[in-house]
């Protein structure tokens, strides 16, 4: 066929009698895109109309041509629908909420809502230190499809970000609320470092409420390039001006040199600002949990080689399941009631070695028959051998004179009550504890006192090398003021040369300097107030107002004996009832619109920390989030988790070692007194009366009760019922 010769068209080969357009192929159907029709079926009823039925409710049916209905009434129906669970979880419903194991609560009402679960399990991740993985693993996504199978799970991912969202919110909050008081805080730091080999330094603030309550806030968990002093002032200045912060009376800080360089540098920043009190001169505030460390530690010098051969002893015994079990057994051969257990110490903490050397003391007996059963247990111990009836007598020695020391540690460390009105007692105290073991018949004894009365004068000796804010405080307690420390500077010197009267003669300056600093800055802020405040038609007003605060302020100043100043006439009132339950705060509180300056001055001074436990202690959180599985995590993400806990988290109870080895072993003992009942005659069914009893065996594992609770819910259990 010739290349040139014409084709037939398309159109040639269709007949003429049929419409082009019949030909054409069918327009394709499009994709229903309401939301709506997740929700509804649509149907052709007998005339031939399309309508839409409700997967809910089946016995309603809607109009829905997609020309003259629309989808409208079906979105309206939907959400209105009382068949619709989605519209059934959002219905408040009352519940009880529990607020304890017994079932004892208030009823409350409830509604269901994503996003407040979604940031309710954020804070759960961040209180209870769980992993981000947690919300991807297979029981708690099987738990939650139980409880609310509605709830849509996020990934680790996003609940990572809810985390941070929760960090930044809370900081807001803390952020808004420095600024809109002006509040005037103390801090304690201390730098630690992590296993992803990285420095942090904590940064904490301590601070009294308008309402006389005492707050612990962490600020700052953040990464520092090194120890030195330069750089750890450097990093506090720019955390408080981050947060806004600028007012400090004291920072609470160890022995270390790095940080004397670091308080030197933040007390040039201050007077700087123009915050400072008498130029920051009060800034400086030594642990005394370091203090008494050295202390103690020296002491221990002189026991050091008892100290070795029990550290030893129980070394050796706990490295071994079965040698554990022998001694064990030998505890129970010999009666031994006392239910500690043997732990080891740390060499470098001596409260530790206290609680090693307590235990060890009280299973003595144990000890020497654990001997002579266990062959190989003097070999092992060679050279430094099997405690002997001396040693013995040393660690009882060591652990009657070591008591005092970490009772009194126990006592400092809080962070939840005042401590700066205590420290003054608690020092005078282990002065004349020195003093009088120091005297003591018992060579050993009166050795270690001297070695430990030398480390003590040495920080606490001279009053001219201590923070006044020791004394003030003492003086601002209603119970003591200058009365008590005239009496106690009486009885310590009554060499009759002055010396008392010179120490209580500077307590007293050093309380009236302070007064009169903040008499001025509050003066000085009010009248700064009064002065936007007032308008500028004012002007005579403002003439004859401002010279009578200025004549008040002469006053005030130059002592005038027209009027006696808050503070005198503080220290003119009879002290207060030293009751069991005063508490120094409530009292300021009810007193305070009698002392406007003095009450200021007081919430800034009870809230100084006269140790770093609160900073110290954030280092055992750290710890945990930052364990060997989660070392990728970036400083970012644990100065988030870490502040935001602290910010969170309303109980701060935390149980002892002995208190959990307390109660498991309780629990084992109602879980096998439970095995022994339910084995009676497990072929039989439970009755309702029994299933109560039931419920008061799982309140009485959960409570950890003695056995005495044990016989009294079982007494009541009928045998037949099993």
């Amino acid at each position: 066929m010739d290349q040139n010769e014409a084709r037939p068209t398309e159109d040639a080969t269709i007949p003429n009698d049929i419409p082009q357009n019949k030909c054409k192929p069918k327009r394709k159907r499009m994709k229903q895109r309401s939301a709506g029709w997740d929700h509804f079926v649509k149907y052709t009823d007998k005339d031939g109309t399309t309508r839409a039925r409700c997967k809910y409710c089946p016995d309603k049916s809607f109009a829905c041509d997609s020309i003259s209905n629309g989808t409208s009434n079906l979105l309206r129906h939907y959400k209105s629908c009382t068949m619709n669970p989605e519209n059934a979880m959002t219905q408040t419903v009352l519940k009880l909420q529990s607020n304890n194991i017994n079932g004892e609560g208030t009823l409350s009402c409830w509604r269901y809502d994503q996003d407040a679960i979604r940031t309710s399990l954020a804070h759960m991740l961040i209180i209870d230190e769980l992993s981000f993985r947690f919300v991807e693993k297979e029981g708690f996504r099987y738990f939650m499809s139980v409880t609310c199978p509605k709830f849509q799970l996020p990934s680790r991912i996003t609940i990572a970000r809810d985390i941070y969202q929760v960090y930044v919110d809370e900081k807001k909050k803390l952020q808004k609320w420095f600024a809109s008081t002006g509040q005037r805080v103390s801090l304690t730091t201390d730098t630690w470092t992590s296993l992803q080999r990285v420095n942090y330094m904590c940064l904490t603030a301590h601070f009294i409420d308008p309402d006389w309550n005492l707050h612990k806030k962490i600020l700052n968990f953040c990464p520092i390039l090194s120890h030195k002093g330069s750089q750890i002032g450097e990093l506090i200045e720019k955390c408080l001006l981050d947060w806004g912060i600028d007012k400090l009376l004291a920072i609470t800080v160890d022995n270390a040199s790095s940080n004397d360089t670091a308080v030197a540098y933040m007390k040039k920043r201050l007077e700087q600002w123009g915050t400072d009190i008498l130029k920051a001169k009060h800034l400086h505030m030594r642990c005394i949990a370091h203090i008494i460390n050295l202390v103690v530690t020296d002491g221990l010098k002189e026991g050091s080689d008892s100290i070795d051969r029990v550290r030893a002893s129980v070394k050796y015994i706990r490295n071994s399941p079965s040698r554990l079990a022998k001694f064990k057994s030998c505890i129970e051969f010999e009666k031994i009631q006392s239910k500690c257990s043997l732990t080891l110490d740390v060499c470098t903490r001596w409260n530790s070695t206290y609680l090693m050397l307590s235990s060890a003391l009280k299973l003595r007996r144990a000890f020497v028959r654990f001997e002579s059963e266990d062959p190989q247990f003097k070999f092992e111990l060679q050279p430094v051998g099997v405690p002997d009836e001396e040693d013995w007598k040393k660690v009882d020695i060591l652990v009657t004179f070591f008591k005092t020391f970490y009772d009194l540690t126990q006592r400092i460390s809080g962070s939840r009550y005042v401590t700066s009105n205590t420290l003054f007692h608690e020092i005078i105290d282990v002065d004349s504890l020195l003093i009088k073991w120091a005297e003591s018949t018992n060579n050993d004894f009166a050795s270690m006192a001297k070695k430990m009365k030398v480390k003590y004068d040495k920080y606490w000796g001279d009053i001219g090398k201590t923070n006044m804010l020791i004394y003030v405080s003492v003086v601002l307690d209603p119970r003591h003021k200058l009365r008590y420390i005239d009496f106690v500077f009486s009885e310590l010197h009554k060499q009759g040369d002055g010396t008392e009267i010179v120490m209580t003669k500077n307590v007293k300056d050093a309380t009236y300097e302070l007064f009169i600093s903040y008499q001025k800055n509050g003066t000085t802020s009010k009248s700064n107030e009064n002065t936007h405040r007032r308008s500028k038609d004012d002007v005579q007003e403002y003439v004859i107002t401002d010279m009578k605060e200025r004549y008040k302020k002469f006053k005030s100043l130059s002592g005038g004996v027209e009027e006696k100043s808050e503070l005198e006439k503080y220290l003119t009132e009879e002290n207060v009832a030293d009751s069991l339950g005063f508490s120094i705060l409530s009292w300021w509180k009810l007193n305070g619109s009698r002392f406007p300056v003095l009450s200021q001055m007081a919430r800034d001074i009870l809230a100084v920390p006269i140790s770093t436990v609160a900073s110290e202690s954030t280092f055992s959180t750290g710890g945990r989030v930052l364990d060997s599985y989660r070392t990728s995590l970036s400083p970012k993400v644990v100065q988030a988790l870490i502040c935001t806990q602290d910010w969170i988290r309303k109980s701060h109870k935390s149980l002892t070692i002995e208190d959990e080895t307390h109660e498991n072993e309780e629990l084992d003992e109602g879980l096998q007194n439970a095995s022994y009942f339910c084995e009676m005659d497990p072929t039989k069914g439970i009755s309702a009366v029994s299933q109560r009893h039931l419920c008061e065996m799982d309140i009485v594992l959960r409570n950890g009760l003695n056995s005495a609770k044990w016989v009294s819910v079982f007494a009541k259990m009928p045998f037949r019922a099993f």
